[in-house]
């Protein structure tokens, strides 16, 4: 279509523009609001629990055989387990990203379907459940009063009656973890009095099962012609202690019967026991709630807030809900920070544009050009079903002087006819596309084909240049479109010569100022133009600094810290603790009390809650974990309040508390991929030796660690010397008594143990009633010559059946990938990248591993480690594609090597400001290079593109050299520095979400001023090289009739000079 047919319908070329923001606006209020894009690998937990056993036989029983069957199911990457002598098992089942999580989850389910058979009767009658849930912690919140009013029991069952059934109910929730337990019915047996009466908690468990049962007992009336009909209505189970105590356990002679409160106490107790959780010193409920495998996290903490929310206006007075920890937090002030950068971006762009262009009708086209193209991309948006996150906003950041370029060069063309005479602003306009239509729509396409083969990418980066590429590339496509269609028809409209019809200039501000200007630029230009010479006459000295660049660009590559997403303040950090191997409960409760004393001096903190018995390590009474919950980023800007330094005052505070040891850390920065930041390994032992040898392996492991300058702390929690008592049945002994080992086995589970043996219903809810022996009875290895079981008619001790040996083992055992592993977590240390603390690691593992002993790493390292390799792959499909592009549009293979050669300039400032800056090349970098290159190739084809056309006019070729570069010079210094004006407030960022700001600005900004530079001064030169040789292939035609009216001035003033 002739460019003319828009220019003659400004009212059509208006209405697409207007077409295109409207669908942009419809879509903006549609689109998801998340963090970063749904990256994660869909997860699938499977747990369970076997009441009673320690962690080792929970592997064997229930770990193995569930691991078995479910190992290698389909687009399976990994899995992991842990077994704990609490009794619980959890397997977290890793896919490939991209996996369907819920064909994932089911087929997960079948393989645990088929191992049901070989897991303890126990196992079975609780249940192993299946879930999708990421491993990522959307949000945790605690109900607490104040005032302390309310014990444990009564906000955990609060809880669990009131909220967690609601949470559930949201789509994207995958799990709700409170850390307390649900009622229980809880028979507390007192052995003496059971052996007084010849009773073993069987008998317990067979009463309830006859007595306790719900049953349908018929009606009266039925299928008869009597006029009334009555349903029996059986009392079914018991609800409350007092009913339960009047269970009938036998007859008495006399005529009396034996009840079970004469022999137990019962209440309504806690169906466990392994948890305590304060937050500020009082008791608190506290819930984690995890991502289901698919679903957005922003709009999920959205509607878990509504249902919070709604919960709120019926709680007991007193009582309230505080938040601990939620991304959504963070998200919110990022986006905000962002959009506020995207403001002034916009103002310094249009102030550039000002300043080129000295005049408002001018610069209000290209504003206009911003408009529609940023607010247009949203629509691809949501057709793409892409969401508005981070990496989406940085694009469009980065967009604006971008997409400033196609409507800077349309007017500044208009602009160039008016400077030589033409009073006609449609002849003007019509004039210039003709001249630079050819140039923008070559350029854009350029610039849009460098993401392509990013957009092709797996993994974790793939999807991260994905959503940022083409979200830019969308966004120069749209200006393309608004340079053929809105631009010059609003040129054609607007603009006006600034010179009268007899020549003279008005005398107001804008004249004045664009006369300073011109007379400004105009030494400028007459400098660059004798540089530009002297390349051109020193061929040697541009290809000397194109080497040295070349190789001090390989150098800083190899130099600069590597990573994959730089660490921020988000608000939050957790502290895992692990006390003495052996310490109870209680004694840790009061351990954590004296931790909390540190803390609570720390400035910046708002709330502090822990939970005892709980570490992101695993579970057991020796452990603890703390969730800080800090002040607002604005209350936060005092010195020593910050997430690092607050860190860093709780690893200054630990030594003074020797019973503990702790590990602080931040939430991860992309949720899905573990619990905290830092590296996450798993090392394995890949013969399943003994256990203390492996823990040998893995402290000599992190001794070498932590004496790495680049690890600032490793820490593995795992432990070999927590005291146990081995349990051997004497089979002879029980043999000649008459009694199966099986039977002495179960009276010590129920006893000590505990097991689970009936229900009832109560606040509308299923509750479980368990029967243990009460605490008093079980509180040391003697308590066995006080507890007994029945032989024959008589009753015995357990101690003459049962001997104990005094031994040592973990708290806890692992699993990768069906090896034995040791969990090692770990944080870089100040002025080291994760890819540096990556490498370490890996340098480490060779020295110090044996034989048969080997490491993987799990979580966000991993995906570290199998990412940076793609880079230099991903650089040279770039440049490769360019070139052919470029060989397509030029026919030729030589000349696109004049806009080549030029881009690696580019990318030396921006490894330079790096490295100047402190900043590590993560993904934030890498997508700004990538949109580096297509930009660098983009400015060097304005310079090549007009050299070529005056080259077939007729010009020599440092003529056609010169000429291009000189009248290129102002356009590409106005889209140069509209891009890095543009960038300056990304680059000057604090606060919320800085670092990823100042590692995408930074490389850019660095990577434009260099590389337009080396374009400037070395494509002129390049450009006669490579055409020189090219015309040795292929003589070039020159035609001077069809050339553009400003070549052939050009050529006539040569002619003239002659």
């Amino acid at each position: 279509m002739n460019l003319r047919y828009f220019i003659d319908r400004p009212v059509l070329s208006i209405v697409i523009s207007v077409v295109i923001v409207l669908m942009g606006v419809i879509s903006l209020f549609s689109l998801p609001v998340e963090q970063y894009p749904d990256i994660a690998p869909p997860t699938i937990n499977v747990f369970t629990s076997y009441p009673g056993a320690n962690a080792e036989t929970v592997q064997k029983a229930v770990v193995v055989p569930l691991e078995e069957s479910i190992n290698g199911v389909e687009d399976m990457t990994y899995i992991t387990s842990t077994a704990s002598n609490s009794g619980d098992a959890t397997l977290n089942i890793y896919f490939k990203q991209g996996s369907n999580p819920d064909m994932a989850a089911v087929n997960v389910q079948n393989r645990v379907s088929t191992a049901l058979s070989l897991l303890p009767a126990e196992v079975t009658k609780i249940g192993v459940t299946t879930m999708k849930q990421q491993n990522a912690e959307l949000k945790t919140f605690a109900l607490y009063s104040a005032d302390g009013k309310y014990d444990l029991q009564f906000l955990n069952n609060y809880m669990k009656i009131n909220v967690e059934p609601r949470i559930k109910r949201i789509g994207g929730v995958g799990n709700m973890m409170l850390f307390g337990s649900n009622y229980s019915m809880r028979i507390w047996l007192k052995p003496d009095k059971m052996a007084q009466y010849k009773l073993i908690p069987s008998d317990v468990t067979a009463v309830l099962e006859k007595q306790n049962i719900e049953a349908a007992t018929g009606a009266f009336g039925e299928n008869h012609d009597n006029a009334f009909q009555y349903t029996m209505k059986y009392r079914g189970r018991h609800s409350t202690p007092e009913e339960f105590g009047e269970l009938v356990i036998r007859s008495l002679p006399g005529g009396e019967v034996l009840r079970l409160k004469e022999v137990a106490d019962i209440q309504l107790g806690d169906e466990a026991y392994n948890y305590t959780t304060e937050m500020n010193g009082k008791p608190a409920a506290m819930a984690l709630i995890y991502q289901k495998a698919g679903s957005n996290a922003s709009e999920t903490i959205n509607e878990i807030d509504k249902v919070l929310e709604e919960v709120s206006k019926d709680l007991p007075e007193g009582l309230e809900f505080v938040t601990l920890n939620d991304t959504n937090l963070f998200l919110k002030a990022s986006i905000k920070v962002v959009l506020h950068t995207l403001l002034e971006a916009i103002l310094l762009v249009i102030l550039v544009v000002y300043v080129f262009l000295q005049d408002i009708r001018s610069t209000f086209i290209p504003a206009i050009s911003i408009l529609v193209s940023i607010v247009g991309t949203f629509a691809f948006m949501s057709v793409a079903g892409f969401s508005i996150n981070l990496l989406t906003l940085f694009a469009l950041v980065l967009a604006i002087g971008t997409v400033v370029d196609d409507a800077i060069i349309v007017v500044e063309a208009v602009q160039a006819r008016f400077d030589v005479g033409y009073r006609s602003p449609y002849m003007a306009a019509n004039d210039a596309m003709k001249g630079v239509s050819s140039a923008i729509l070559t350029s854009t396409l350029i610039f849009m084909a460098v993401f392509i083969p990013v957009s092709m990418m797996g993994g974790t980066s793939g999807e991260f240049y994905k959503q940022f590429g083409i979200t830019m590339a969308v966004a120069v496509g749209i200006s393309a479109i608004n340079a053929f269609t809105l631009s010059p028809a609003l040129c054609a409209l607007m603009l006006r010569p600034y010179k009268d019809e007899q020549g003279c200039v008005k005398d107001n501000f804008a004249a004045r100022f664009r006369k300073a200007f011109n007379a400004t630029f105009d030494v400028l230009s007459a400098r660059y133009m004798r540089l530009v010479l002297f390349f051109i006459r020193r061929k040697w000295l541009m290809w000397g600094t194109m080497g040295i660049a070349m190789l001090l660009l390989v150098f800083l590559m190899q130099t600069t810290k590597k990573g994959l997403i730089p660490d921020e303040d988000t608000g939050s950090v957790m502290i895992s603790m692990d006390t003495k191997p052996g310490t109870s409960l209680q004694e840790n409760r009061r351990v954590m009390q004296e931790v909390n004393r540190y803390v609570d001096r720390i400035p910046g903190i708002a709330y502090n809650a822990n939970v005892t018995g709980y570490s992101f390590n695993g579970s057991g009474p020796s452990m603890g974990m703390f969730f800080l919950s800090l002040k607002h980023w604005d209350e936060r800007k005092g010195e020593g309040q910050s997430s690092r330094a607050i860190i860093d005052s709780i690893y200054t505070f630990a030594p003074r508390v020797p019973d503990a040891s702790l590990f602080a850390m931040a939430p991860p920065m992309i949720p899905g991929y573990g619990m905290g930041s830092g590296f996450e390994l798993y090392l394995q032992d890949k013969l399943s030796g003994d256990l203390n040898q492996f823990k040998q392996v893995a402290d000599n492991f992190v001794a070498a660690l932590s004496r790495r300058p680049e690890i600032e702390m490793a820490y593995s929690s795992f432990a070999t010397n927590y005291p146990q008592y081995w349990v051997d049945i004497d089979a002879a002994h029980c043999e000649q008594a008459g009694i199966s080992t099986n039977e002495i086995l179960q009276t010590l589970s129920d006893y000590y143990g505990g097991s689970y043996v009936s229900n009832f219903n109560r606040f509308s809810k299923l509750y479980r009633v368990q029967i243990q022996a009460s605490p008093e009875y079980r509180v040391t290895p003697e308590s066995l010559n006080h507890i007994y079981v029945r032989v024959g008619e008589e009753m015995t001790p357990l101690a003459q059946f049962v001997r104990l040996t005094k031994t040592y083992g973990p708290q806890d055992v692992s699993r990768f990938n069906l090896y034995n592993s040791i969990p090692v977590s770990g944080t870089p240390a100040k002025g080291y990248s994760s890819g540096d603390a990556l490498k370490a690691i890996q340098e480490t593992a060779e020295q110090v591993l044996p034989a048969n002993y080997g490491y993987e790493f799990g979580g966000i390292s991993r995906e570290e480690s199998q990412t940076t390799n793609n880079v230099v792959i991903i650089f040279a499909l770039c440049l490769v594609l360019i070139y052919l592009i470029l060989c397509a549009l030029y026919e030729s293979f030589l000349i696109p090597f004049s806009v080549i050669l030029a881009v690696p300039c580019g990318l030396l400032g921006s490894f330079l400001f790096a490295q100047l800056f402190g900043l590590e090349n993560n993904i934030y970098m890498q997508t700004g290079l990538i949109m580096l290159i297509g930009l660098l190739a983009k400015t060097a084809i304005l310079q090549t593109e007009y050299a070529v056309k005056r080259r077939q006019a007729g010009m020599s070729l440092v003529q056609a050299a010169y000429f291009a570069a000189k009248d290129r010079l102002r356009p590409i210094l106005m889209t140069v520095l509209a891009m890095i004006f543009g960038l300056l407030p990304l680059m000057a960022a604090h606060g919320v979400g800085a670092n990823g700001c100042r590692s995408l600005a930074s490389g850019v900004v660095g990577g434009m001023l260099t590389g337009t530079v080396a374009l400037l001064l070395f494509v002129p030169a390049l450009f006669i090289v490579f055409q020189y040789w090219q015309e040795k292939i292929k003589p070039v035609q020159t035609s001077k009739k069809d050339a553009d009216w400003t070549i052939q001035r050009e050529l006539e003033n040569l002619e003239d000079r002659k």
